[in-house]
């Protein structure tokens, strides 16, 4: 039988809906797992469902989704182990392993999944150094790969983004246009899913832009799992999918929400672990926040 989810008043207060309880001797066939970005029962069962039906067919476990309304709700969840497995970006997975020391089961590897810093090509900034003292746009607060991402890359070309240029956070569309207009000297986002994208739907020719710094490859995004977890059942987790790659891509990918376009082109990889995330500490220590014990804009 499937589990239901309820929502408890405790829940409702943290601004997360956890499930209810199931009898003992079923608790041990059932998965709780959540994912970070997505709002809502509805649109978790919509972009996940086929994944979870597989995980399902795969391992024998039920699965239950626990939606959340924040990041700060998913290490909530996971610190009262009402929820197993979590998938979460880079930056939110250094924070939950520092507040919950969850581990990672296995890494969503995405291609081209880097940062870039963008500048027009008549625009005389030919390099990093070109941007002391000017404006440089980048995207959501926290973000990975449109925020950590580019300030770690100025850092890396010697320029402090907490000092020597100003940071502007805004809407990719909107850090385009400004960078058309002139307003931002740069704009540092994610080089696939905002950079190449918008730039394929600009009237302006591929070569107006320049590239002037290109990140390494971010971490992956990944399916982390609570101490509470059972090794059997992170084996089990594991082994299906790495097992069954391409069907659980396909399931990610083609019969998942629009959001998860994101991961077309990518590669399961089960040899990771919290060290492969050291990057993104370093992103957060170079925005001035060394403790990695809370979400940045949360």
């Amino acid at each position: 039988m499937r589990w239901i989810t309820y929502l408890s008043a405790a829940a409702v207060a943290l601004g997360l809906a956890a499930p209810a309880a199931v009898p003992a001797e079923a608790a041990d066939d059932t998965i709780t797992m959540t994912v970070t970005d997505v709002s809502g029962l509805e649109q978790l069962r919509r972009d996940w469902d086929a994944f979870s039906s597989l995980l399902k067919e795969e391992t024998g476990y039920e699965v239950e989704f626990a939606p959340v309304t924040s990041r700060t709700a998913s290490v909530e969840l996971l610190k009262s182990e009402r929820v197993d497995f979590v998938l979460t970006g880079p930056a939110e997975f250094v924070v939950m392993n520092k507040l919950t020391d969850a581990q990672p089961v296995l890494g969503f590897s995405r291609p081209d999944y880097f940062s870039a810093i963008i500048t027009m090509a008549d625009s005389g900034i030919t390099s990093v150094s070109d941007l002391a003292g000017k404006k440089v746009a980048v995207g959501d607060i926290g973000s990975t790969s449109s925020h950590l991402g580019p300030a770690q890359l100025l850092m890396d070309y010697g320029i402090d983004p907490m000092e020597d240029v100003e940071l502007v956070h805004t809407t990719q569309k909107i850090a385009l246009e400004s960078l058309r207009r002139g307003d931002i000297a740069a704009w540092g986002t994610n080089y696939m899913d905002d950079y190449l994208r918008l730039r394929e739907k600009s009237d302006l020719a591929p070569g107006a832009f320049r590239v002037i710094a290109r990140g390494p490859d971010l971490p992956n995004d990944v399916l982390l799992a609570g101490t509470h977890v059972d090794d059997a059942m992170v084996k089990a987790v594991r082994e299906a999918i790495v097992g069954n790659s391409d069907q659980f891509v396909q399931a990610v990918v083609q019969k998942g929400g629009e959001e998860n376009k994101k991961y077309a082109g990518m590669k399961f990889v089960a040899n990771i672990d919290a060290d492969d995330y050291d990057y993104v500490r370093e992103a957060y220590r170079t925005i001035d926040r060394p403790k990695f014990a809370e979400f940045v804009g949360n």
